[in-house]
C-alpha cells in the first residue's frame, strides 16, 4: 500500500502543478478592464463627437485606437438611477432605483436609501473571478441603511475590493463662495413648515396652560419634536450641508470632511495610478468615475481660460488631461494590450445650468433636450469608447443602439464571469458587435423613464435600418420654442409640468435624429403598424416589472442624523486626514 502511494505520489504532484499552473495562466491571460465615466458630460463636449470649441486629444485618442459608439444610450437622465442601471446591466425600476416623487437622486448622504444589497453589480461578479476590484471619485448609490456604519450600500459591499472618492456628489454647497443650491431647496421647502408647527406649538402650550384647549401634554411635544426636526432641516442650509454631504472617504474611512476640491482632481489621478502600478501583474477592475463636468466645475489654476467655451470648457479639458495620466499609467505599466478600456458619460448635459448668460452645463449636440428629461434624445444619447488593442478594431464607428447597461453582461463576459439567472438583466453582451462579428444590435426596444413614468420607447427595426421612437410624455420646455425648461432647477417628470400625448409622438431618428418633425398617418404609410408594435412591447415588458422598496422616495430619502457619516463629533464633522505635501501633485 505504502509503495502504490509512493509510486503514484510523482505523478500527483505533477497533476497538481499542471492545474495551479493552468489556472495561474487562465487568470493572468484575463484582460484588465478600465472604466471611466464622466458625470454631466454631453455628448457634444468631446471632439471626436463633433466639438470644435474645447480640446479633448485623450479622448479622441482613446476613440481613435478603438470603436466609438454613436448611439450609446442612458438608462435614466439623472446620475443616481443611470449607475445603478450601468452598475447592474437592470433597468432602474427593476431594484427600486427610482421614486414615485418629485426627487430622483439620493438627496442626503445621510439616507437609508441606496443600490440594494440583493443586487449583484459586475465587481462583485468579477471579484469572485479573482479580479482586484477598485473604484474612485463619485458613487452616489448610498452608504448606509439603520447604523451610522453598516455600510450597506458602500461600494465595499458592492463588491469593490477598494475605494477612494465623494460616496455623495457634487454641489454648489460643497465649495465656498459658491451660491447655495442644495439648501436653497432645503430652505425654501422647510421653512414654512418650521414656522407652522412652531405656531401650533406656542397655540397648544398656551391653550393647555390657560385651559382652553385640553389636549394631553404628549401631543404638544410631539407636536414640538416634529418642528425641531423641520428646523434642522431649515438649520442645516446655513453652511452644514457643506460638512454632511461633501466628504472623502478611502474605503470605509471619512479622510475629508468637508472636501477640499481645490486638491481633489489631483488625488483622483494619483489614486487611480497608484492602483493600476500597485496591481499591473493583474487582472484588475477599475472604475473611475470622475466628479467633472458637474457644477460647481471645479477648476484647477492651470486649466482656467484654456478652452474656447469658458469655465465649463476648462473643466472638461482637466478631465481630458486626467483620462491622459490614467491612460499613461497603463502604458507606461505596458498593459495597454491586456487592458480593455471603456469611456462615457452618467447622461446628457445640463441645459438648464447657467449664471446669467454664461452657460455652466452641457452641449449635446444635434440633439434634442438634456438632463433630467426622459425621452428627449439630448438627456439619454451618450459618449460610448471602447479601445482593447490588437483584439478591437481601431478608427471604428457603430451607428446602433446600444446601452450603458451593456457594459454589465460585456465585462463579466469579458472577465470569465457567469450572468445571473435568478433575474432579468436587460443589458447585453457588446463584444460580438465591437469586434465586427455582427453588424446589428441585441436591443429591439429601449424603454426611456423619468423617475416612475415611461416617457419614450425606441424601436430599433433591424431588417430595415429604422429606428422609431414613440413619446408618451414630453416635458413642456420654458419659455415656449425654448429646447430647455429655462427657470426650473429642470424639466420635471409629470403634473402639470408635462404633456401627455394619445397617440404618442413618433420619429424615425434614422432619419431624424434631432426629433424636430413628428411623424403622422399622413406622412408615415407604417405610423398605426409601428405604434401597436411598440405598445405591444410596453405591454410585454410592464409585465416583467415587479413591486420593489423605492429607494429615493419616502422615508429613504430624507436626512437621518443617526444615518450621518461623520469624523469627529456630530454634528460637528470635521478631518483632514489626507498627508497634502505628498497629495498636491501627480
Amino acid at each position: 500500500m505504502t509503495f502504490m502511494i509512493n509510486g503514484w505520489l510523482p505523478y500527483l504532484l505533477f497533476l497538481l502543478l499542471m492545474f495551479t499552473s493552468e489556472s495561474t495562466e487562465m487568470k493572468n491571460n484575463r484582460p484588465n478592464i478600465l472604466l471611466l465615466m464622466a458625470d454631466d458630460l454631453g455628448i457634444g463636449d468631446v471632439g471626436c463627437y463633433g466639438n470644435d470649441t474645447i480640446s479633448t486629444p485623450n479622448i479622441d485618442r482613446l476613440a481613435k485606437e478603438g470603436v466609438k459608439l454613436n448611439q450609446h444610450i442612458a438608462a435614466a437622465p439623472v446620475c443616481t438611477p443611470s449607475r445603478a442601471a450601468f452598475m447592474t446591466g437592470r433597468y432602474p425600476i427593476r431594484s427600486g432605483m427610482n421614486s414615485s416623487g418629485a426627487s430622483r437622486i439620493l438627496f442626503w448622504l445621510g439616507g437609508s436609501g441606496g443600490l440594494p444589497t440583493n443586487e449583484t453589480t459586475f465587481a462583485k461578479i468579477l471579484k469572485q473571478q479573482g479580479y482586484t476590484t477598485g473604484m474612485i471619485g463619485k458613487w452616489h448609490l448610498g452608504v448606509n441603511c439603520e447604523t451610522r456604519n453598516d455600510h450597506c450600500h458602500h461600494p465595499l459591499s458592492h463588491g469593490f475590493d477598494y475605494y477612494y472618492g465623494m460616496p455623495f456628489t457634487l454641489v454648489n454647497d460643497c465649495q465656498v463662495g459658491k451660491p447655495f443650491e442644495q439648501s436653497v431647496l432645503i430652505r425654501s421647502k422647510y421653512v414654512y413648515y418650521t414656522q407652522v408647527i412652531f405656531l401650533a406649538v406656542l397655540t397648544l402650550t398656551i391653550g393647555k396652560l390657560i385651559g382652553l384647549i385640553p389636549v394631553p401634554w404628549k401631543v404638544v411635544i410631539c407636536f414640538f419634536f416634529c418642528g425641531l426636526f423641520f428646523f434642522t432641516f431649515w438649520y442645516s442650509s446655513y453652511g452644514f450641508i457643506r460638512y454632511w454631504n461633501c466628504l472623502v472617504m478611502r474605503n470605509h474611512e471619512i479622510i475629508e470632511q468637508p472636501v477640499n476640491l481645490e486638491r481633489t482632481a489631483s488625488l483622483m489621478v494619483k489614486e487611480a495610478t497608484s492602483f493600476i502600478e500597485r496591481n499591473r501583474k493583474g487582472p484588475f477592475l477599475l472604475f473611475v468615475s470622475f466628479l467633472h463636468v458637474h457644477t460647481p466645475l471645479v477648476t484647477t489654476e492651470k486649466f482656467i481660460g484654456t478652452s474656447k467655451h469658458g469655465l465649463y470648457g476648462d473643466n472638461v479639458e482637466e478631465m481630458d488631461w486626467m483620462v491622459g495620466k490614467i491612460i499613461d499609467a497603463i502604458e507606461e505599466g505596458g498593459l495597454q494590450n491586456n487592458t480593455l478600456t471603456y469611456f462615457t458619460s452618467d447622461h446628457g448635459g445640463f441645459l438648464e445650468m447657467q449664471d446669467g448668460n454664461t452657460q455652466l452645463g452641457g452641449w449635446n449636440g444635434i440633439f434634442k433636450g438634456g438632463k433630467g428629461m426622459g425621452g428627449w434624445e439630448g438627456g439619454l444619447r451618450v459618449p460610448g469608447i471602447f479601445r482593447w488593442p490588437g483584439v478591437l478594431p481601431a478608427n471604428i464607428a457603430i451607428d446602433v443602439p446600444t446601452s450603458l447597461m451593456d457594459i454589465y453582461p460585456t465585462v463579466v463576459h469579458v472577465g470569465g464571469g457567469m450572468l445571473p439567472q435568478d433575474r432579468i438583466i436587460d443589458g447585453r453582451n457588446l463584444m460580438p458587435l465591437l469586434q465586427g462579428s455582427v453588424k446589428h444590435s441585441e436591443h429591439t426596444f429601449m424603454f426611456h423613464y423619468c423617475g416612475p413614468s415611461l416617457h419614450a420607447v425606441r424601436w430599433y427595426q433591424a431588417e430595415t435600418g429604422a429606428i422609431w421612437k414613440a413619446h408618451y410624455v414630453t416635458p413642456v420646455f420654458h419659455p415656449e420654442g425654448a429646447r430647455a425648461c429655462y427657470g426650473r432647477r429642470m424639466c420635471q417628470c409629470m403634473g402639470e409640468l408635462v404633456r401627455h400625448h394619445t397617440p404618442p409622438l413618433l420619429f424615425d431618428l434614422s432619419r431624424d435624429p434631432k426629433e424636430d418633425t413628428p411623424l403622422t398617418c399622413d406622412t408615415e404609410p407604417q405610423f398605426e403598424a409601428v405604434i401597436q408594435s411598440i405598445s405591444r412591447a410596453v405591454e410585454e415588458h410592464q409585465r416583467t416589472l415587479t413591486t420593489v422598496p423605492l429607494q429615493l422616495h419616502g422615508s429613504n430619502n430624507i436626512w437621518k442624523p443617526w444615518l450621518q457619516p461623520c469624523c469627529g463629533t456630530f454634528p460637528f464633522c470635521w478631518c483632514d486626514k489626507e498627508n497634502v505635501d505628498s497629495h498636491t501633485t501627480v
